[in-house]
C-alpha cells in the first residue's frame, strides 16, 4: 500500500469549522508536547494542550492558536476538535494583551479565593495568542 501524499487537516472548535484543507504537514500542541504529523503517519488519538498550531501548504505555513480538545490522527487525515482556536488574522492584540497583563496581575497578587490554575490557563492562552498574531505579522 503506497504512503498517502498529502493530508486532509480539518480543525473545528466549539463554534465553527476553521479549516478543511490538503496540507503536506502539521504540528500540533498536545498535552504532553508538540508532535509532527506527515502523511503515513500512524494512527493516534491525543489530548490537545494550549500552542500554537501549525500546518504548511509547500512553502506557505499557517498558524492557529489552539487551546484544548482532542487530535485525531489517521494516515491520511488530521482532526482537530479544539475548545478554542482562531486563525492569526483573528486575534485581537489588544485584547490578549489585556488578557495577559490581567492574568499576571492576578498571579503576582492573588487574593485569598482566587483559582490559581484558572489564571495560569488565561496566562498561557493570551501568550499564544500573541505569539501567532507575531508569526503573522512577521511573514506579511
Amino acid at each position: 500500500m503506497a504512503l498517502p501524499q498529502y493530508l486532509q487537516l480539518q480543525i473545528v472548535s466549539a463554534d465553527r469549522s476553521l479549516v478543511n484543507e490538503r496540507v503536506d504537514e502539521v504540528e500540533i500542541p498536545g498535552a504532553d508536547g508538540y508532535f509532527g504529523v506527515l502523511p503515513g503517519h500512524t494512527p493516534l488519538l491525543a489530548v490537545l494542550g494550549v500552542g500554537d498550531l501549525w500546518y504548511r501548504q509547500g512553502q506557505d505555513t499557517h498558524h492557529l492558536a489552539i487551546a484544548f480538545g482532542f487530535a485525531e490522527v489517521q494516515p491520511d487525515g488530521v482532526t482537530i476538535l479544539a475548545q478554542v482556536a482562531e486563525t492569526a488574522e483573528e486575534i485581537d492584540v489588544a485584547r490578549a494583551e489585556g488578557a495577559k497583563k490581567r492574568a499576571e496581575e492576578r498571579m503576582v497578587a492573588p487574593a485569598a479565593d482566587m483559582d490559581f490554575e484558572r489564571a495560569r490557563v488565561a496566562l498561557m492562552k493570551a501568550l499564544i495568542r500573541l505569539q501567532v498574531a507575531a508569526r503573522a505579522r512577521i511573514r506579511s
